[in-house]
């Protein structure tokens, strides 16, 4: 007689018919027997992390590049799952779809204070676009196949699964195991046509149009709507903070970040612009600091975003679409078929690209610093002048890391991969590995000050193992930087806390059987670069960046102190 299907079966069906075939996670005691059923799926792949935040970080790099549902197994109940909050918080905040299928304790032990008992389901509720317990195995594939329908649709985000552990092991049959499209629409929203006509028809009017991409249009690497849309109106693309992405930079009217993050030609064009299309962004807080300092607030503001409490939310809107960004931007495409600038855009796009050419060369030509260490605006110019065309590019939080988001260029959307809204430091390490598993023929380079590194360098042993060729440069300026420049700033120099005495990182790489280099020579930076990008295996370069250069970017928090 067979033996009975159980509820860790149940799992690995329900994940095998949504097509999943990587697995990020962490071994644990509450969740051994699904373990055990994975062992035997030859056709999912498990890598394992060694904490369960840079787990997560990995399932949201993985789906933010592959477009696909991240999974992460917190594979022990209470201190494992607890430890993923951080990673579950990071995917909320950007909208990234990740699947946590977290251990609990058994249902008999529940409110008997328990070993490693606490409330997941209460703890994880606000950080998640749902959360579940599931009552009985027999449950385990409708809660999976709702959690997935809610991780993929309409704006993503993270979704969380209790299991107790018990539960895996309890017997089941496959009722209700079915393909995604009997569980979730593929389609995605169309805005209403008539407001579509009003959009269009300010656009055509315009003299000084920009449209501003976000994140719902890298989304799936569908950058190409914008752009024809961009081109047809013969005005700049410019892009919100943590999407300099969106449009490939070498496009001609491409001109990078707007905003606090970004640069002064693009954030110039919105404070002018008479008419601006937002194409799915909030302009929320990293974007904007939701001041109208960035946002000219007398233009004409049209918002596109899937969801509909973004629109005018932070700014009032002149027309508000709900809908698929790339979507919406063909439709208005089809709508100004034909549409020929006029003279007033034509001058308007000529002197942008003017003004962003001119400021490319002067941001190359003032790069020349030979001082030792490094000074970030040299490691910024050999790094636009080393990466790979097709590479994918991950960033912690951090001074260096946020101005590194529009200092460095991007040619195959997705390849920009940030914190976004949540600033995690430490999370780029992580998500550069999940995103080297979903693309493992581009290269992907980690961007990580040395405090970030510190937190995940144990995921060497995570890249070796799995034989993941991730490149990380570690920009190591010895500090916590944007702390120390904060106390540098507003608190007299009275530094404390900010200063760090690392290990060398190029050997510690070599400890763990990856690649290490060191660069902290100006004049062969580049050369150091090209060495460790040209290797094929997980390497890590320790660049000495100047602990002199600082910069606080958030002057806005500290204006109490001025």
């Amino acid at each position: 007689m067979e033996n009975p299907s159980t509820g860790a079966d149940a799992v690995v069906e329900a994940l095998r018919a949504e097509g999943v075939n990587t697995i990020f996670g962490l071994v644990g005691s509450s969740t051994m027997d699904l373990f055990d059923k994975l062992y035997d799926a030859d056709d999912i792949r498990f890598v394992g992390a060694r904490d369960e935040r840079t787990g997560t970080n990995m399932a949201d790099g993985y789906a933010r590049v592959s477009g696909a549902l991240g999974v992460m197994i917190a594979g022990q109940s209470g201190p494992g799952v607890t430890n993923a909050v951080t990673g579950v918080a990071q995917a909320q905040l950007a909208f990234s779809p990740v699947l946590v299928i977290a251990g609990g304790i058994m249902r008999k032990h529940v409110y008997a204070d328990g070993f490693q008992e606490i409330d997941q389901q209460r703890l994880l509720e606000p950080i998640t676009k749902r959360t579940y317990t599931v009552p009985n195995a027999g449950r385990l594939i409708p809660v999976l196949q709702e959690a997935m329908r809610h991780a993929l649709t309409g704006r993503k985000g993270p979704v969380v699964v209790n299991v107790p552990r018990d539960v895996f092991a309890e017997a089941t049959d496959m009722a209700g195991l079915a393909a995604p499209d009997a569980y979730r629409l593929a389609s995605r929203p169309a805005p209403d046509p008539e407001a579509l006509r009003r959009a269009a028809r300010l656009l055509a009017g315009a003299e000084r149009p920009v449209i501003v991409a976000g994140g719902g249009v890298k989304d799936g690497g569908r950058w190409q709507e914008t752009a024809t849309l961009a081109e047809l109106l013969g005005c700049p693309v410019v892009m919100s903070a943590g999407h300099g992405d969106a449009i490939p930079s070498d496009h001609p009217l491409t001109g990078g970040q707007f905003g606090p993050r970004g640069n002064p030609v693009a954030t110039a064009a919105v404070q002018r612009a008479d008419v601006i299309l937002v194409l799915g962004s909030r302009l929320g807080f990293n974007t904007t600091f939701l001041s109208s300092e960035s946002v000219n607030p007398d233009a004409d503001l049209i918002q596109v975003d899937v969801h509909t409490p973004a629109i005018g939310r932070y700014f009032p809107v002149s027309v508000g679409l709900v809908g698929d960004a790339p979507l919406t931007a063909a439709s208005l495409s089809d709508l100004l078929a034909g549409h020929q600038p006029g003279e007033p855009v034509v001058k308007w796009a000529r002197q942008f690209k003017e003004d962003r050419d001119r400021f490319r060369f002067e941001r190359d030509e003032t790069a020349n610093d030979s001082g030792s260490p490094i000074a970030p605006a040299r490691a910024f110019r050999a790094l636009r002048r080393t990466l790979p065309r097709d590479a994918v590019v991950t960033l912690d939080a951090g001074t260096l890391n946020r101005q590194a988001t529009d200092a460095l260029e991007y040619f195959m959307p997705p390849g920009l991969i940030t914190p976004l809204d949540w600033g995690c430091v430490g999370f780029s390490f992580g998500a550069g590995l999940g995103a080297q598993v979903a693309a493992p023929d581009r290269p992907v380079v980690s961007l990580a000050g040395d405090g970030g590194f510190a937190m995940t360098v144990a995921e060497l042993s995570t890249a070796v193992s799995e034989d993941i060729p991730i490149k990380v440069v570690v920009l190591n300026n010895h500090c916590w930087g944007a702390e120390k420049a904060y106390q540098q700033d507003f608190f007299g120099g009275r530094y404390i806390g900010s200063d760090l005495d690392n290990p060398p990182f190029d050997e510690v790489a070599k400890l763990y059987g990856a690649a290490g280099y060191r660069a902290d020579d100006p004049d062969t930076v580049e050369d150091v670069l090209r060495q460790a990008f040209a290797e094929d295996r997980p390497t890590v370069v320790d660049m000495q960046i100047s602990p002199d250069a600082l910069s606080a970017f958030d002057r806005g928090s500290f204006s109490h102190r001025t």
